[in-house]
């Protein structure tokens, strides 16, 4: 499979004595173990009432440490990463370069995606080639949400969209910002909405209500192959539709 570059991403330096230390006080999942060795990290940024703003990969490779984000996220992360940083001594600007990706062989240098082994590695430097791999049938087959579609800054919680099987928080690392809500979902309460795959007859745009009957039941997201990604209340999975679209669970 050819490498293919990612058209939507941004790779930022992140430099200062204090770098690690500053994320590891911000970010859900825990990065000190990139100070000894390269790696990535995927972690997400909430709200102090543990909602997602943002997710993105911390890098350590070459003796660098570097941020691979959502173009469309990257600005207003930075801003809100700034506005904590107060006193560290940390900063972050553009690095020049791109993200690689792809599935397959890796090449050298390239890093396993750290979410699911279906996501290929990535690899950061010049481009590559154009997109051709479909990423939506991959994430739609392992319920694996993104950016901006399943993933909505100021109303997703971290443990309804998946992030502990696909290892991006930590529940050792100690305090960041947002932890207590993510601690509490975890540890005191039983889940009871959250992301599924589903079956679906017929199509529907993404963020259509599920209802059932005229409950709601949920919304609907990626789709691809008779499957697609879905929000839904676990009490409310049977006789469902989305638009014109029927959905079986």
């Amino acid at each position: 499979m050819p490498a293919e570059t990612a058209p939507d991403r941004s790779v930022y330096t992140i430099t200062g004595k204090d770098a690690l230390t500053f994320l590891q006080g911000m970010v859900s999942n825990d990065v000190l173990p990139l100070a000894k060795a390269d790696g990535i990290v995927w972690a997400a940024l909430l709200t102090p009432q543990g909602k997602y703003l943002a997710d993105f990969f911390i890098v350590a490779q070459k003796g660098r440490l570097l941020l691979d984000i959502k173009d469309s996220i990257a600005e207003q992360t930075l801003r809100r990463l700034q506005m904590y940083r107060l006193r560290a001594d940390v900063q972050f600007a553009p690095s020049g370069l791109v993200v690689t990706r792809g599935l397959g062989e890796a090449p050298a240098g390239a890093l396993p995606d750290p979410r699911h082994a279906a996501l290929g590695w990535r690899a950061y430097g010049d481009a590559a080639g154009v997109p051709v791999i479909d990423w939506d049938a991959i994430r739609v087959a392992h319920c694996i949400p993104e950016t901006g579609i399943e993933l909505i800054p100021d109303d997703s919680y971290l443990l309804e969209s998946g992030f502990e099987q696909l290892h991006g928080v930590d529940f050792r690392k100690g305090c960041y910002v947002g932890q207590e809500v993510t601690a509490r979902m975890k540890h005191k309460t039983e889940l009871r909405k959250g992301l599924v795959r589903v079956q679906i007859e017929g199509s529907a745009p993404v963020g259509t209500s599920i209802l059932q009957g005229e409950k709601p039941a949920g919304v609907l997201f990626t789709q691809s192959g008779g499957q697609a990604i879905a929000y839904l209340r676990f009490d409310r999975t049977e006789g469902l539709t989305a638009g014109s679209a029927k959905i079986h669970v």
